[in-house]
């Protein structure tokens, strides 16, 4: 037992009974199910932020993440905040039938990410000093990561989906590229870094999609505090501002959408920085009001809600089939399954959830798949099975990680996407089974590269 909710990481308890005695004290008409769940979140975020600094916590984000989606925002729309939004986008049951299931399947989720596969594994704690031997002994390879992550970058839109995955993931190279020269050097490479973050911010400026982008700059603060461990309150005022950051883009993201996928107009800084200045002259930028309705950002907890009412009364629960779909989906080439589920499938995404959508794409999400398939109680035990398979597979990159030091820092390739809750599961599973097998096939290619050769000095 005491495995299951063994930690690499420990929070200051007096900090953390504070925060339950202020919300207890400030919101005394909170439900007893929106307290447990902020409460809940509170105690994961709080498991990442203590971690910053020690370990590269890939574990503790995909619980906050969770929380932040799945109990935070629909703990603000129970509580207000969904008189703001109209239609299939307010919560679609009650907090009770909703909070019943979702809790305690968040809460299976984040046991089985800290149950420890291997138990003489230390797991996201990086050996910085045999990194720091591999960079020595390979100076050219962090160079190459990043040179063939930035032109995978360029190049992967002009292919089809099936193969512009690989050339997408090549793209995240430069990450760990990186890394290596963070954590490798003693003088830090401030052209390298340039290129790296140029290459995201544009990416998401092109694509009008900044997932991506708030997810890496977490794991590049995660691996600049392994390197320099700056204090809690540097952390904590680094934070503000990554919050601050985030509820800027969340606040402009729709109308630049509108500028760039309506409009026409380039994904671009220029776009971007006219966007907000039309928005600022007009007072629009940042309104108590916006803010309010841009809630539904965080909430995937509306979608949960229309699977649960359509579920079983209009649809009959799955019974593994759907699942079987989206494992097919995830496993098999299109060349041997033609008619498997396409990325963004919106008929299946309908067929489920209950209400029409356009040209926009949603997910049913794993727990929305697991409710999908076997109910509240399985889909609980669905979702413990999930972060005990995201565990399985971080261990195993902490595993062979000795002798190949920097299999340390590929967890955040294969996870910087499944760790979103919002994302198609079979879309979740798909990445990282082809993410992990595209490694495997790298390393043993290109093995004598990736292992550590320790110096003759």
């Amino acid at each position: 037992m005491n495995n299951l909710f063994k930690t690499d990481v420990s929070i200051d308890w007096r900090v953390y009974f504070a925060i339950v005695v202020f919300t207890k004290l400030l919101f005394p008409e909170l439900s007893l199910y929106t307290f447990f769940a902020l409460m809940i979140s509170a105690y994961q975020f709080m498991l990442l932020f203590y971690s910053i600094g020690f370990v590269l916590p890939v574990r503790y984000l995909a619980g906050s993440l969770m929380c932040v989606q799945m109990l935070v925002g629909p703990s603000f729309a129970y509580n207000g905040l969904d008189e703001y939004q109209l239609g299939f986008l307010k919560m679609q049951v009650d907090e009770t039938t909703y909070f019943s299931y979702v809790i305690p399947a968040t809460i299976m989720f984040i046991i089985g990410l800290k149950i420890k596969i291997n138990k003489n594994v230390s797991d996201e704690f990086i050996n910085v000093n045999r990194v720091k031997e591999y960079v020595k002994n390979n100076q050219q390879t962090m160079y190459f990561f990043i040179v063939i992550g930035f032109i995978s970058s360029l190049v992967s839109s002009f292919f089809s989906k099936e193969v512009g995955f690989v050339f997408t993931l090549f793209g995240s190279f430069k990450f760990v590229g990186l890394f290596m020269l963070i954590l490798g050097d003693n003088k830090l490479k401030p052209l390298s870094l340039f290129i790296v973050l140029s290459s995201i911010i544009l990416t998401s400026l092109g694509e009008a999609m900044f997932h991506d982008l708030l997810i890496w700059l977490l794991f590049m603060g995660a691996v600049f505090s392994i390197k320099y461990k700056p204090s809690n309150y540097l952390k904590f005022g680094l934070a503000v501002l990554f919050i601050g950051i985030s509820i800027f883009i969340q606040m402009l993201k729709g109308d630049y959408r509108d500028a760039t996928w309506k409009e026409g107009k380039d994904g671009s800084i220029s776009t971007f920085t006219a966007t907000t200045k039309t928005k600022s002259e007009k007072n629009e930028l940042f309104t108590l009001e916006k803010l309010k309705v841009s809630n539904i950002r965080i909430n995937q907890g509306f979608i949960i809600t229309n699977i649960m009412n359509n579920v079983p009364e209009k649809e009959n629960y799955a019974n593994g089939a759907e699942l079987i779909q989206i494992l097919e989906a995830a496993i098999l080439p299109r060349v041997v399954a033609p008619n498997k589920l396409n990325a963004g499938d919106r008929l299946f995404f309908m067929k489920w959830a209950g209400f029409p959508i356009g040209s926009t794409s949603m997910g049913l999400s794993s727990i929305g798949d697991g409710y999908v398939n076997f109910g509240k109680f399985g889909g609980i035990v669905f979702m413990f099975f999930l972060g005990l398979l995201f565990s399985y597979v971080i261990s195993i990159f902490y595993k062979y990680s000795f002798n190949f030091p920097i299999l340390y820092l590929f967890p955040t390739l294969v996870f910087y996407y499944p760790i979103r809750p919002d994302c198609e599961l079979q879309t979740i599973l798909g990445h990282l089974l082809k993410s992990c097998f595209l490694i495997f096939v790298v390393i043993k290619i290109w093995k004598s590269y990736f292992v550590l050769k320790l110096s003759s000095n």
